[in-house]
């Protein structure tokens, strides 16, 4: 646990100093700060507007980290030739694959933070210096606690595209992998109708094969709750444990199967 744990932090340490990191965090909590300004343009529904904006712009800078930061945890060891004085040492593979993927989390998780705090920075400011009468007519405080339930499930959600942008690094080239991954995050936001696809074709075959679709390709679109948190509408505890529930056991079966592809792969 301790090689895991090192390894972790070693990747968390890289991805701090990569200044494509730090420029999508900047344009990220740039674009959560003009919310602010876009929201005044629109008078009552300043709040949901900035929220919707905020939580959208931690969502979509996200995919963007967990894209091009998760297609090159694998390859750049593989490109720079470190992955042969990593593989010499007394180190499993799983474990290697294993605290790739903690690390990334562990930076996934930070700057996330970071933009949650920048969010309800902007959000605060709007509650402090408006009038009692005006905020009467919100339908949630502007730093309402139930946007860190979007905010989670945001995570748990970018989670599960890192594991998949690292399962295809494990066989596949950098710009495969993020093409693959971006595919299957689409097709992910969409997966409850491939479930319902066989109703409207005439083809068996056809029928099959989406509904085969459907329970490999994750589904992404149930970690989005954005629009119930921006409109105050409930987002129970219960649903939250088995969504993150769905979430965890297909992460740990992907992350298996990415251990399992990159302890057969041949490096000579």
């Amino acid at each position: 646990m301790r090689v895991v744990l090192t390894i972790a932090v070693s990747v968390f340490r890289e991805s701090v100093r990569d200044k494509v990191l730090y420029n999508l965090v900047f344009f990220a909590v740039l674009l959560i700060g003009a919310s602010y300004l876009i929201g005044q343009l629109t008078a009552g529904q300043d709040v949901k507007i900035i929220k919707d904006l905020g939580l959208s712009a931690i969502s979509g800078f996200g995919l963007f980290m967990a894209v091009f930061i998760g297609i090159g945890l694998v390859s750049k060891e593989v490109d720079r030739r470190s992955i042969y004085s990593v593989l010499a040492k007394p180190i499993h593979r799983h474990t290697f694959i294993l605290g790739k993927y903690l690390g990334l989390l562990l930076t996934l998780a930070i700057n996330i933070a970071v933009m949650a705090l920048a969010l309800y920075a902007v959000l605060g400011c709007m509650s402090w210096t408006e009038s009692a009468e005006f905020k009467k007519g919100w339908e949630a405080a502007a730093t309402d606690p139930a946007m860190l339930k979007a905010i989670g499930l945001i995570w748990l959600q970018l989670a599960m595209v890192t594991v998949v942008a690292l399962f295809f690094s494990t066989f596949s080239s950098p710009l495969l992998s993020a093409a693959l991954t971006f595919g299957i995050f689409i097709a992910g936001q969409f997966s409850a109708e491939l479930n319902q696809f066989e109703q409207v074709v005439d083809s068996p075959l056809a029928g099959y094969l989406t509904r085969g679709l459907y329970f490999v390709i994750p589904n992404l679109g149930i970690f989005d709750v954005k629009a119930q948190v921006v409109h105050a509408q409930p987002v129970t505890w219960g649903y939250i444990g088995v969504t993150s529930a769905y979430g965890v056991t297909y992460v740990a079966a992907l992350l298996t199967a990415a251990m399992w592809i990159f302890s057969r792969r041949d490096f000579k």
